[in-house]
């Protein structure tokens, strides 16, 4: 069987494992990729080719085993470093790229992995239908095949995104046990997924031998008329494991602090329905409308009066575009904010909020010093024990190379030993991968202990490992026109 035959998506080989982009997640305008990170990517493909030679075996098959994730991070190293990028580095060895037992040691399943920010879109919703006067359709499909076409680039990948796709990138061509399905900021009548949709791909999941592989977020503007009612509902007609806001939305175009009268609202509303964990985007900002709303400042205040409740800060307040760099308490934005808000209300390490990395860890792999800084600080002071794995998937495609990206991360001794940065040992890159989260979300010891080795998803993934054709993909906006156009349909 030949590489044309035995792969659909990509026989050529001209998509690497680590996917090294411009796409976002739709919240935000795309960033055009620097000089280094194309000097990145050619290193990379050009050491695949060498090393598929040097192995027998086509491009396409080198790059789909551990050791073309190991000569893509390689090439992201020297071109790094080149570039004087040394705070922080991917930790494997050159010998990874030609050995493949050295290369899965390193880069395959070691951890409980339990993902608390995936999404996925109904790509034949109603919220598809209502589109502006001045605005041309897209075309959306279900045929899974059609996805791995390259012909069909940018937002005509939104197709991409249904539920099947989702099980398939997240469940199957990556390590990810657990995840939990959260919402974008919409009005009630655009949501591009509505919560009876979720509950809908949730079952089909669970209906794997009863295995609760996904947990639901509860959306709550509480800025918008009828959400915080809405919060009643949720409670009782679904297992709603946290609420998910957005501070910087509103349906007028201003957003709130999480101690005015509409956070507030939403909290006690919390309290009440015992359902006392709220993930809120911070960081990731829309816009300059509202920005302030889209800082951490209000975190520490909150946390503070409300010691009964988990704030979970999603993408951790950080704002792409912006370097990450040692703790400056002057900065108002970014990950700085989050610490100051702590530190001003005497929120220790470990207490009740939690930083989590979905989209931000996708963005710090471009930039080794701003990932050792990010990470530094969120260990530093919001704890080790509260930093949550998140992905973003799959606006990023299967978060397969995100995973293999951090779990060879790590910072370097001499930022580490200037900053009290703690060094990434295996056991703190458990803690975040998976472990931390069991603090911040519910899930039933059966589960973990007897469903996730044995349930139906784990036996297609055993057999799906012998025929793997991970597609490479990523699916969210990859330049400003598109993420235009999507802002435009309500995404």
């Amino acid at each position: 069987m030949t590489a044309f035959t035995r792969y659909r998506n990509d026989p050529e080989g001209t998509r690497l494992p680590i996917k090294l982009d411009s796409t976002t997640n739709g919240e935000f305008a795309p960033i055009p990729l620097a000089p280094l990170h194309h000097r990145a990517r050619q290193l990379a493909f050009e050491s695949a080719a060498r090393n598929a030679r040097r192995l027998g075996l086509t491009r396409r098959a080198f790059l789909v085993s551990a050791c073309g994730a190991a000569t893509t991070l390689l090439g992201m190293n020297a071109a790094y470093a080149a570039s004087g990028r040394r705070g922080g580095y991917f930790e494997l060895s050159d010998e990874a790229a030609l050995d493949l037992e050295l290369a899965r040691s390193t880069l395959d399943r070691q951890e409980f992995i339990f993902d608390v920010q995936g999404h996925f879109v109904n790509p034949t919703g109603a919220w598809t239908r209502a589109l502006p006067a001045n605005a041309q359709p897209l075309r959306f499909a279900t045929d899974r095949a059609s996805c791995s076409s390259s012909s069909a680039p940018g937002l005509a990948s939104l197709r991409c995104l249904g539920s099947e796709s989702f099980i398939k990138d997240v469940f199957l061509d990556s390590d990810t046990d657990l995840v939990v399905l959260s919402f974008v900021p919409s009005t009630r009548q655009g949501e591009p997924l509505t919560i009876e949709e979720a509950a809908a791909t949730a079952a089909i999941v669970e209906r794997m031998e009863g295995t609760h592989r996904m947990l639901l977020h509860g959306r709550v503007n509480p800025n918008q008329e009828g959400d915080l009612d809405g919060m009643d509902e949720l409670a009782s007609r679904y297992r709603i494991a946290a609420w998910k806001t957005y501070t910087q939305w509103g349906p007028d175009g201003k957003g709130f602090f999480l101690d005015d009268d509409a956070g507030l609202a939403m909290i006690e509303k919390a309290r009440k329905l015992g359902i006392r964990t709220i993930a809120v985007h911070k960081g990731l900002p829309f816009g300059p409308q509202s920005y302030e709303h889209s800082t951490c400042a209000d975190i520490g205040r909150v946390a503070k009066r409300y010691p009964d409740v988990k704030f979970l800060v999603y993408h951790s307040g950080f704002v792409p575009g912006k370097a990450e760099a040692p703790y400056d308490s002057a900065r108002t934005d970014g990950i700085d904010a989050l610490v100051s808000s702590l530190r001003e209300n005497k929120v220790k390490p470990g207490a009740n909020v939690y930083a989590e990395l979905g989209s931000t860890w996708r963005f710090l792999m471009r930039d080794p010093d701003s990932a050792a800084h990010a990470l530094g600080k969120l260990f530093k002071y919001v704890g080790e024990d509260n930093v949550l794995w998140g992905t973003d998937s799959i606006w990023y495609g299967s978060p397969q190379d995100q995973i293999q990206a951090f779990r060879t991360f790590q910072i370097s001794g001499e930022l580490a030993a200037k900053h009290g940065y703690p060094k990434i040992t295996p056991a703190l890159r458990a803690k975040v991968f998976g472990r931390n989260a069991l603090r911040a979300y519910k899930i039933e010891e059966d589960v973990l202990k007897k469903h996730l080795a044995r349930d139906k998803l784990a036996r297609e993934r055993l057999a799906y490992a012998e025929r793997a054709d991970p597609s490479f993909l990523t699916y969210g906006p990859k330049t400003r026109r598109e993420f235009l156009s999507l802002k435009a349909r309500g995404g």
